[in-house]
């Protein structure tokens, strides 16, 4: 099988050395002609994934129509941000018999479109799946057991992406929920801020637990009042991402909630906000506009919103859960 990863940060480089476990041929593609120069000379991204090396027969290119042309299967992996220029590119070159895996997480902050919408505005296929989960780019390169949730409505891909994806290390575990699991992968590094301002502000891990477990019940409840399935939250793409990203110090969504938790100067949170992608502050503003659009209750929501854009004291979040019915 001949397969196109577009994006080569950590988590796309994590998923080519899994597709590479399965011995199909991978072309990645990169908007930078100096990230793939790089990558071509020293088989390594030192920036995101230091010391991992990429095995010489992953070739890299910046031309999309090289990148996709002879692919059975195409991964898109970039930011969210992204999603909407890589597939209006894509739309020139793909070809409808091709099968597409989405693995960016989160909502577009203008329109409140989840990937798969923002994608589809410019590739028209069924040929779609998305793949989501508790998951660092990190942890999959050590090859350990990982689950991740794979959604679709195509049978035919559904099979295609567990031939590019699943070995004896990671775990697919199919489902026709894509609205919920985009949910899921979007939201819960909102809530990995949040239980981040609590750790840093010396709450036990007790505590925590608490708001994981209130947030898991407004998740689900979101997921129904948009069509989706309930039961998705208990998804390794819904309780298992929400409890990884919000226990984990290498969550960035968690280290950023901490900084705030920990009373940290404007200064060193700007300087840290600089230097990282924080998903959870862009989706935040999304998945706020999207509760108020579609008059949906999420307290937790409006609570974390009004701490992170309004100045309310983080020792709300714990007033909050005192308050609690």
């Amino acid at each position: 099988m001949k397969v196109a990863i577009l994006g080569t940060g950590a988590y796309g480089l994590a998923l080519a050395l899994m597709v590479h476990e399965n011995k199909c041929d991978i072309m990645m593609w990169t908007k930078f002609e100096d990230e793939k120069e790089m990558l071509e000379c020293y088989r390594e991204n030192k920036r995101v994934l230091p010391g991992v090396k990429i095995p010489d027969n992953i070739k890299f290119t910046t031309n999309m129509k090289d990148a996709i042309s002879e692919a059975d299967l195409i991964i898109v992996a970039v930011p969210a941000g992204f999603v909407d220029d890589v597939s209006m590119e894509l739309k020139k070159y793909y070809r409808k018999e091709q099968h597409f895996c989405i693995a960016s997480k989160g909502i577009e902050q203008d329109t409140c479109l989840f990937v798969t919408d923002v994608f589809n505005k410019h590739v028209k296929t069924n040929r779609l799946a998305v793949i989501s989960g508790g998951s660092f780019a990190v942890d999959i390169v050590k090859k350990v057991p990982i689950g991740l949730s794979l959604a679709t409505r195509n049978r035919e891909t559904e099979m295609v992406v567990k031939n590019a994806l699943q070995n004896k290390y990671m775990k697919l575990r199919s489902t026709k929920d894509i609205l919920g699991i985009e949910i899921c992968g979007s939201i819960k590094n909102v809530i990995a801020i949040a239980s981040g301002m609590l750790n840093g502000m010396g709450y036990p891990e007790s505590t925590q637990c608490m708001f994981i477990t209130e947030s898991l019940h407004d998740i689900k409840s979101l997921i129904k009042s948009l069509g989706g399935n309930k039961k998705t939250i208990l998804s390794f793409a819904g309780f298992g991402d929400l409890l990884l990203t919000c226990t984990c110090y290498k969550s960035r969504n968690f280290s950023f909630g901490k900084m705030i938790g920990e009373g940290k100067s404007k200064k060193e949170i700007n300087d840290y906000m600089e230097n990282t992608t924080i998903e959870g502050i862009y989706t935040l503003k999304s998945i706020y506009k999207l509760i108020k659009n579609k008059h949906v209750d999420m307290p937790i929501i409006d609570l974390i919103y009004d701490i992170i854009y309004k100045d309310v004291k983080p020792q709300e979040l714990a007033n909050f859960l005192r308050n609690k019915d």
